[in-house]
């Protein structure tokens, strides 16, 4: 009994006998023959109901069990079938392992936990299993914590936005809950009909609690959360407002550019090798050149730019007012963010005015795509609430893809990433 009770532990099983052990020095294999305590026997593998015996099933069968050492464990039992009234003939269920799982429930922690701490590589190495076998794992253990505990519970202040895993344009829908700091759903599309299977989930009541949605501007998920949270308050997020004015900019540098490049090709041309000091200037081929090296000049925040950097926005503010101009207006925008609500408003209102008098047709479409969404702009800026935590989120999961190399299907990518992210993260078997 003694022994018993120590080889329970080791192997990390409950509700167990342990009838023998026998090790394989050949195949360096620990077989651990085992049966369930009379109280566990035979029951529903599904609902876990108490149910008369079909038949024997197909004989003893193994279950992985951690390793002990170098050498592989193995757990052996009998594995018969009951008739259950609510499912018909299963196989029963074992206390040691999930119904169908060839892997004990510690295996199944131990593998979860490092496929959300390590790379591909190591888990399977490690655990000498296949990355599909991993896949499998963490479906089963995400189901088991989701069962436990309601993420959607509580919800208030909620994220949405899309992510890209896969070539082809294969997006997940991801929500985070900006106040628990973590990622609570997930599904793969890029449409309403994703946003709003979301929210049906979410279901009236709960979805009548969130009084804030943080979003990038896309219009498929602003209308599915018009329709279905009418009370919440929609914040559109600073950082894609602000790269709205920076693709207007970009823009209007690639258009000055194919315009002074239009007029270098006029200009005459020098001889190979270096030019006399007599040779006549070349006014457009020098715009031209020092433009198409301004791109990040123009990107980066004034305090960020370097030396190099300055010189070069200094010479275009002298040479090209049409694209200084436009980066004036970039830093104009990014400018309202940082400002209280009450000065927000009216700096945002004299921004649009500069914006559509501006004469210059890219600005002049980003003020009226402001425009549109301006009532949600300043929202954002009232509760400061922006998309920085999804985003975030956005990246760890391309990190997660990444360490994986990829992943066949969204629901291992999903499964995993909700155990990396969400709100309930697995546990080493034997630790609080």
């Amino acid at each position: 009994m003694r022994n018993s009770r120590v080889w329970r532990d080791l192997l990390g099983v409950e509700k167990t006998i342990v009838d023998d052990v026998v090790f394989d020095a050949e195949d360096q294999q620990l077989v651990v023959s085992v049966r369930p305590i009379k109280a566990a026997r035979d029951r529903c593998g599904l609902c876990r109901r108490r149910s008369p015996r079909y038949d024997g099933g197909g004989g003893r069968r193994r279950w992985r069990g951690l390793d002990f050492g170098t050498g592989m464990v193995w757990l052996e039992a009998e594995a018969p079938r009951v008739s259950c009234r609510s499912h018909g003939v299963v196989v029963a269920s074992v206390p040691w392992a999930r119904h169908g799982a060839g892997h004990s429930y510690a295996f199944d922690a131990t593998a979860a936990y490092l496929a959300t701490q390590a790379a591909k590589s190591m888990v399977v190495e490690l655990l000498r299993v296949a990355w599909r076998t991993v896949g499998s794992i963490t479906a089963r253990v995400f189901a088991d914590l989701d069962a436990t505990s309601n993420r959607l519970d509580g919800l208030r202040r909620i994220g949405i936005d899309e992510v890209s895993y896969k070539r082809g344009h294969k997006y997940l829908i991801v929500v985070v809950d900006h106040d628990r700091r973590a990622l609570v759903w997930a599904a793969p599309g890029r449409d309403k009909a994703t946003v709003a299977a979301f929210f049906d989930e979410l279901g009236p009541d709960r979805c009548a609690l969130i009084t804030h949605v943080s979003a990038d501007g896309a219009a498929f998920i602003a209308d599915v959360v018009a329709d279905k949270c009418r009370h919440a308050v929609q914040c559109a997020d600073p950082f894609h407002i602000v790269s709205w004015a920076t693709d207007a900019l970009d823009e209007v540098r690639r258009q000055v550019w194919n315009e002074a490049r239009t007029m270098a090709r006029a200009e005459p041309r020098r001889p190979r090798g270096r030019p006399r000091a007599d040779a006549p200037p070349r006014p457009a081929s020098e715009l031209a050149g020092h433009i198409k090296g301004a791109r990040y000049a123009l990107w980066k925040n004034p305090e960020k730019l370097t030396g190099h950097q300055a010189q070069r926005l200094a010479w275009i503010a002298t040479t090209s007012p049409k694209l200084h101009r436009a980066y004036l207006l970039k830093e104009g925008l990014r400018l309202v963010f940082q400002m209280g609500y009450d000065d927000a408003v009216t700096a945002l209102e004299k921004w649009l005015i500069w914006a559509r008098r501006c004469q210059i047709p890219a600005f002049i479409t980003l003020a009226a795509k402001i425009t549109r969404h301006r009532v949600r702009i300043l929202a954002a800026i009232e509760h400061n609430l922006s998309n920085a935590l999804i985003e975030s989120t956005n990246t760890k999961i391309r990190l997660i893809t990444r360490k994986a190399y990829g992943f066949q299907s969204p629901d291992a990518l999903i499964a995993l990433a909700m155990l990396t992210l969400g709100p309930t993260q697995p546990a080493l078997p034997g630790r609080q």
